[in-house]
């Protein structure tokens, strides 16, 4: 773990990787919030790539919770078995969409506790949702955040909870709709868990981290 960097370094961080990428997004393909919900739900110990490649023709017979519900729980599965756990996921894609239906008259609710009750959403799924569709400042805490808020100094902590408070902490408020998504990206392609790349590291001459490769 890294020692916390002061503001103005992190403030230089974030301008960077704004001045190189001014309105990040996030890589899970979705056409509506429902299936936003989905994708993000099925994500988990998953790739952004492999859930794509199952939810393309998933979401194209079934972009809603009625539609999801009238294919029903083997029918979900023929479509996203190449995902890991998929029969779990089906499972709760189902369950979730029941919900919906009975509880919310179909439509996916806009507050952290109300997805959170749905199956299958944590809290990291309800925080993708919250910044991604409703423009939230949530921060969601996946490994590769985890991993870089640790190595980079910019949010360390020994568990999820503590990082995400770094996060919301640490980072500059014109900084945080984005931050999400900016500190995703640089730690899926740039910051990487086995060898960094840090000679293209954009970021290379502010970060904590002492084991930099050439």
């Amino acid at each position: 773990m890294a020692k916390q960097l002061c503001y103005t370094v992190i403030h230089e961080i974030f301008s960077r990787f704004q001045a190189a990428a001014p309105e990040p997004k996030g890589e899970l393909e979705h056409v509506n919030l429902f299936t936003l919900v989905v994708a993000v739900a099925l994500s988990a110990q998953a790739t952004d790539v492999g859930v794509n490649k199952a939810t393309r023709g998933l979401f194209a017979v079934a972009d809603t919770p009625e539609a999801m519900l009238a294919l029903g729980e083997e029918g979900v599965i023929a479509h996203i078995k190449t995902i890991g756990l998929y029969r779990n996921k089906a499972k709760n894609v189902i369950a979730m969409s029941r919900i919906l239906v009975d509880r919310f008259a179909g439509q996916v609710p806009s507050s952290r506790a109300a997805l959170q009750s749905l199956p299958g959403v944590g809290r990291k799924t309800a925080n993708v949702v919250l910044n991604m569709w409703f423009g939230l400042p949530a921060q969601a805490v996946d490994t590769h955040i985890f991993r870089l808020g640790n190595r980079s100094g910019i949010a360390p902590g020994r568990d999820v909870a503590t990082v995400e408070r770094a996060v919301e902490d640490n980072i500059p408020a014109e900084f945080q709709l984005h931050a999400h998504h900016w500190m995703i990206l640089h730690g899926r392609y740039v910051c990487l868990a086995r060898k960094p790349r840090c000679a293209v590291c954009l970021i290379r001459d502010l970060c904590a981290y002492e084991e930099k490769n050439e």
